[in-house]
């Protein structure tokens, strides 16, 4: 009897186990401060959504059409529509027909633009315009998050980033002064 059982039920067991981990497995994504995603991305951009997604082809995509009010960063082209996954625990975004948003993505070889949650993609009216023109002239610094007491920054062309002050990520922009050191610049309390 007890042969059986190992020979068995244990591996379906271990099978179960797989295949809850497999489904329970959704997207995550480092906890970065909106300028670093903008700089990590290939393009950014302006945009309104005109019609709600499409599926695609093969299913787990899903496709915006836009109407591209700006190039913030990137080759300049027209860009008419943007890819996503057509799931949020693969890391798709859901976009409201009819709203502007502020969207940074990566380009695929074919010259699509993707974006994921993993990407800065809010409305334009929340992000300050101010902030996006700094997170343009900042791509030379670095931020460097602080997610415990006591840390510091290695260089001078780094930001410390600790979150601690009220929406920091939203109201600062880490760039690079004129003696090539970098400090935040915007609506900090701190004055820094």
């Amino acid at each position: 009897m007890m042969s059986w059982l190992k020979c068995c039920v244990f591996p379906l067991v271990l099978l179960c186990m797989w295949q809850l981990q497999e489904g329970a497995q959704a997207c995550t994504c480092p906890y970065d401060h909106p300028q670093t995603q903008f700089c990590q991305s290939d393009v950014a951009i302006k945009a309104k959504v005109v019609s709600k997604a499409t599926a695609s082809e093969l299913k787990y995509d899903i496709t915006y059409d836009i109407k591209l009010t700006k190039i913030l960063k990137g080759p300049i082209r027209h860009y008419d529509t943007i890819c996503t996954a057509s799931s949020s625990a693969a890391c798709g975004v859901t976009l409201n027909k009819g709203v502007e948003y502020f969207i940074t993505g990566q380009l695929k070889p074919d010259g699509s633009l993707r974006v994921s949650s993993c990407n800065y993609v809010v409305p334009w009216e929340s992000s300050h315009d101010i902030l996006v023109e700094h997170f343009m002239m900042g791509c030379d610094c670095k931020i460097t998050r602080c997610s415990s007491v006591p840390c510091g920054i290695g260089s001078p062309t780094e930001c410390l980033w600790t979150n601690t002050i009220d929406e920091q990520d939203k109201q600062s922009a880490c760039i690079k002064k004129s003696d090539g050191s970098c400090s935040w610049y915007g609506e900090e309390p701190n004055g820094n």
